[in-house]
């Protein structure tokens, strides 16, 4: 789904000189293979800020197996655990502001319905409902004496806003969310609210609400979208992000007195976030170029950009400071190496490393840095695309390969670490990862080009992509499969029902199959999103439901002849387990290889270690055997497999 993070021509195939792959060899290159319990060595870590005397650094880690929260001296050294759960995952907020205590928050194993949490000396204590209420931390205040979050206690639909106390720990409710809108944010002073209500999955109306009077003034004239960003350090104006007029979204200024606006900046690129330090000494800027993070850091009372060092060659992405500006935690990473956190003193220059999440049995020159490359469509429209090749692969030793489609839809393949990427193309199967139209990041108007068109121009985009793969002399053109989760899932499943001859296999990671259910069964929470998406996707409920039905791949399950695998969670709240199931019965009825695996303590997405490396070791396994070629794939009831992990 768009904002969330769900789901035969002849082709004139191109790629610019500056976006080739590398030059291929005849001669193999030396990799060392590594298998899953390896990859999966690899720690996912990250920072949620400074205590409040900077000593030392709240990480939420899955070294365990599952997340739990540490400790860490600014200063770098070992992890001092504070949670040790072995089942459900938990994943901290923020030291509070001016002392040890620690937010932090618990979904189901994956039913996103989050809690929120406290651990003082005391012990834990839950603050908000237990059972069926979904809760959202939205900041502290800016006196550090409260906190506010979204919660819908009151109503299933209604994400109302809260404020509440830290020395009582007592709500208070602070906007009775009768509009479903989404907020954005409160000044400091607590008199205004930023509030946006979704027009489509792109646009979107925003607002500010005087708390004082109640007036809702409209900010933007025409349909656009808008985002929030953060108010001004003196409270007279706040800043937002909008794409009017503009195929990209821009920085803009208004004045609260006077309603006026200016234009801040504006890039060829997206800004898709803007925030004031503590104090306001500085400002920091994100940017989405080309499927990479920039981050431009400004001292505000001099303009001069904030320059931090290189550190181990790669890029910093992000940075987020101390209460008292003098400290930062920047997250640095690659496509080629997984993300570190490091801490900064700004006067001094000087940096500690906080986490080391690659396996020290992986040598990081085993792995592979991605490319950025770009192909003509069946139409001629250029589609960007990111590119693993194998280490290992040449002119005598052609890979296998597989297009990768992303969630959404809306969502967007980004030049970051991807641990079953790198796994996969460790083992030779190189891999592209397809922005089909309607991916962010690449203008509005080439967002908009998928609007209910899905599974149609999208899919064709993929399959350009193939042909692209196809075209490479070290790739072996007849090995071409589609993986892809949530969205890409869908899309995976489209491929092998619509154009059922293009593709040698389909890895379906819990993929929408029924469009009709899937619109209909969203969850409560996402009231204020629905219309925006049935904008977008269609109506179910209208006579939509008949394009939504052709599109759904479960109505065409007699359709698939090569081997499937589907992952499901069965938590997952966007695409039911059902989903799943179904389009599974109907696939096994054509004869064709068929494996599922089902993840009990699982939603949208799988975050327990041993539940990958079930999964991601089974999807190599599945590849090995039906596209790489060391198994049968001919429509064969006795050579099908169906196996279901609870």
């Amino acid at each position: 789904m768009k904002n969330l993070s769900l789901i035969g021509i002849a082709l004139l195939l191109f790629v610019a000189c500056k976006d080739k792959p590398k030059d291929e060899t005849k001669e193999v290159a030396e990799v060392k293979t590594y298998n899953i319990e390896q990859f999966m060595g690899n720690e996912k870590a990250s920072a949620n800020g400074f205590s409040s005397d900077k000593s030392k650094v709240l990480i939420t880690s899955n070294r365990s197996g599952v997340y739990n929260m540490y400790n860490v001296s600014a200063e770098g050294g070992e992890f001092m655990p504070i949670t040790q759960s072995d089942s459900a995952s938990i994943y901290g907020i923020s030291y509070f502001p001016d002392d040890d205590r620690i937010l932090f928050r618990i979904d189901g194993n994956g039913d996103e319905i989050f809690k929120i949490f406290v651990k003082d000396s005391n012990g834990i204590k839950r603050l908000t409902p237990e059972k069926n209420v979904r809760a959202l931390f939205q900041g502290w205040a800016k006196d550090g004496k409260s906190f506010y979050y979204n919660s819908n206690e009151r109503s299933p639909q209604m994400m109302d806003v809260y404020e509440m106390d830290i020395a009582t720990f007592k709500p208070k409710l602070i906007l009775k969310n009768e509009d479903n809108m989404d907020f954005g944010g409160i000044s400091a002073d607590k008199n205004y609210l930023l509030l946006s209500k979704d027009i489509n999955t792109n646009d979107n109306d925003m607002y500010l609400l005087n708390r004082k009077t109640n007036v809702k003034t409209k900010i933007n004239e025409s349909v656009c979208k808008n985002t929030p960003q953060d108010f001004s350090p003196d409270g007279k104006s706040f800043y937002y992000t909008t794409d009017d007029n503009s195929e990209y979204s821009y920085l803009m200024k208004y004045n609260i007195e006077d309603g006026s606006k200016e234009k801040v900046m504006e890039k060829d690129w997206d800004i898709n976030a803007f925030y004031f330090t503590h104090n306001g000494k500085y400002q920091v800027l994100f940017s989405n170029e080309d499927a990479k993070t920039k981050m431009y850091v400004t001292e505000v009372a001099t303009g001069k950009e904030l320059n931090f060092p290189e550190i181990d060659g790669q890029a910093i992405d992000a940075a987020s400071f101390s209460k008292d500006e003098t400290m930062a935690l920047l997250t640095v990473g690659s496509s080629q190496l997984p993300t570190n956190t490091y801490s900064y003193n700004i006067a001094s220059g000087k940096y500690n490393k906080l986490t080391d999440v690659l396996n020290k049995e992986i040598n990081p020159d085993d792995l592979v840095e991605a490319t950025v490359v770009r192909f003509k469509s069946f139409d001629g429209l250029e589609i960007p695309a990111i590119y693993y090749q194998p280490k290992q692969a040449n002119l005598d030793n052609k890979a296998p390969a597989l297009v990768w489609v992303h969630g959404g839809p809306g969502g967007q393949s980004r030049q970051g670490f991807n641990s079953l990427i790198q796994y996969l193309v460790n083992h030779g199967y190189a891999i592209l990862a397809v922005n089909n139209r309607g991916s962010s990041g690449y203008g509005k108007s080439f967002y908009k080009m998928d609007d209910q068109n899905h599974g149609d121009k999208d899919l064709k985009d993929c399959i350009a992509g193939k042909d692209w793969l196809a075209s490479q002399d070290i790739i072996d053109k007849d090995k071409i499969g589609i993986l892809g989760g949530s969205y890409g899932g869908f899309m995976t499943m489209a491929a092998l029902t619509s154009a059922p001859e293009e593709f040698k296999v389909g890895v379906n990671i819990f993929g929408v199959t029924n469009w009709m259910r899937t619109l209909k069964s969203i969850p409560p929470w996402w009231e204020s999103f629905k219309d925006a998406l049935y904008t977008e996707m269609g109506n179910p409920n209208t006579a939509d439901s008949v394009r939504l039905k052709q599109i759904s791949p479960l109505f065409h399950t007699e359709n698939v002849t090569k081997p499937l695998m589907v992952l499901q969670g069965a938590q997952d709240p966007r695409v039911l387990k059902i989903e799943s199931d179904e389009i599974v019965e109907g696939v096994k009825k054509n004869g064709v290889p068929v494996e599922y695996v089902v993840f009990e303590d699982e939603g949208h997405g799988f975050v327990k270690k041993e539940n990958e490396i079930v999964a991601y070791g089974k999807i190599l396994h599945f590849l090995d055997q039906y596209l790489k070629g060391e198994g049968q794939t001919s429509l064969d009831n006795n050579k099908m497999e169906s196996t279901e992990v609870k």
